[in-house]
């Protein structure tokens, strides 16, 4: 084919036979004969041609990722939009090509037209909505997310808060209301709404509570989900209802040290633990001022690639912090050793997310770092028995919910005893 705008016979009768020829095809053969007949047909070769450019992108016959995948991608959203904006079709073909192209431009580090593309794709789903009755907006979750990773919260908060009206009357048989109750938490905990904060936490603590009683759901999302809410309560000056809060998870984690969970489960509630720890350990955290943030609320899998990415490279710049400041910090203990302790908790917590996130041995390659941050601060709290016992009963906490995501129940109830008796409430 010429790129005069005219298409030779020629290459359409070696498209054609492209296409009806026995055999496997390759990608690259599907796209430059759908490339031909999208130019003679457009109607039924555009769509096509859409999904096979996003095919070799994925697909460089090497195994390996194609060299021109955002020249890909972007062609396919280009094919996309020249579909007859009167085609039924059409939106879930522009939708596919968006949502494959601005994973590529976060991968690339192009965060903002990636947001603009997750903008495109969210008017997509308010139009299917619409037409369709169906209170879920699609795609409206990503573009919440890329809110909050651009440090947009206000406007983050107030699309999950769209987003849970819609799906909260169908209850935790839709299947995403826990981690959507997370992520909206977080977003509302960001934008600085406190009160509406609490309520969000305070109705992930209600369901779970009820699908764990009705062996719906593990008894140890529950607990991690009372755990939470007790610090937040903490965070914003609560401690008297903290203190009750607490006294449930001592319960729950008792009789699961007694008897274990009640029934089986697949295994999810380590990555439910994983995001309430990124929760917690917000406050410790301070991320850089430039590039993106994870989403303290919600999974590794939410998060865009080039902030998951930052986020667990930093591990090593982490380590290497903790390790230079460790000395210092055993040499003047009252300029170091506090600091020494909250990086070594960021540290430990970006290694837990990113252990339990890749594999099931998660507990034996991070349980170190979470006794040497009791160690650590138990050297604090000896040293600065005022600041140092509020963060000792913290960082025993921490312990606690790991031994717990790792089924050591008896342990996570030791630790988390420990906790309470230097908060002053244990019985």
């Amino acid at each position: 084919m010429n790129h005069s705008g005219k298409v030779d016979q020629d290459d359409i009768v070696r498209a054609r036979n492209v296409l009806l020829a026995s055999g496997r095809r390759t990608p690259r053969e599907e796209v430059d004969a759908y490339r031909v007949l999208a130019q003679v047909s457009p109607a039924p070769y555009l769509p096509l041609l859409a999904g096979a450019l996003q095919r070799l992108s994925y697909d460089s016959g090497s195994g390996k990722k194609h060299v021109a995948r955002l020249a890909l991608r972007e062609e396919a959203v280009a094919a996309a939009r020249s579909i007859d904006p009167a085609e039924p079709a059409r939106g879930d073909v522009l939708y596919g090509a968006l949502d494959a192209c601005q994973t590529e431009l976060y991968c690339l580090g192009r965060g903002a037209e990636g947001l603009a593309m997750r903008a495109e794709m969210l008017a997509i789903g308010r139009a299917q909505a619409e037409l369709s009755g169906d209170p879920v907006v699609k795609g409206l979750r990503l573009w919440a997310a890329g809110l909050s990773e651009a440090g947009r919260y206000a406007e983050a908060a107030d699309a999950m808060t769209d987003l849970v009206a819609a799906i909260l009357p169908g209850g935790p048989d839709s299947g995403t209301l826990a981690w959507s109750l997370l992520d909206w938490t977080a977003a509302l905990r960001h934008a600085g709404r406190s009160g509406e904060a609490l309520a969000a936490f305070e109705t992930l603590v209600s369901m779970e509570a009820a699908e764990a009683a009705s062996d719906r759901g593990p008894m140890a999302c529950h607990l991690y989900s009372l755990i939470g809410y007790a610090q937040m309560l903490d965070t914003y000056g609560r401690g008297g209802q903290a203190a009750l809060v607490r006294q449930e998870a001592l319960a729950l984690l008792t009789e699961l040290a007694d008897t274990g969970e009640r029934s089986s489960w697949s295994g999810y509630q380590a990555s439910f633990w994983a995001v309430l720890l990124t929760f917690s350990g917000a406050e410790s955290d301070r991320p850089a001022a430039d590039g993106p943030r994870p989403p303290s609320g919600a999974a590794p899998m939410q998060w865009s690639p080039d902030a998951k990415r930052r986020y667990f490279d930093s591990r090593h710049a982490l380590r290497e912090e903790v390790d230079a400041l460790s000395p210092r910090a055993a040499a003047d203990p009252d300029q170091h050793l506090a600091e020494l302790v909250r990086l070594h908790r960021v540290l430990t917590i970006r290694s837990a997310v990113h252990r339990e996130n890749r594999t099931h041995l998660f507990a034996e390659r991070v349980r170190s770092l979470f006794d040497e941050g009791v160690g650590l601060a138990r050297r604090l709290s000896e040293h600065d028995p005022a600041e140092g016992t509020r963060t000792l009963a913290r960082i025993l906490i921490d312990r606690s919910t790991f031994h717990t995501a790792a089924r050591e129940f008896k342990p996570a109830l030791d630790d988390f005893r420990q906790a309470l008796s230097y908060l002053g409430e244990a019985h």
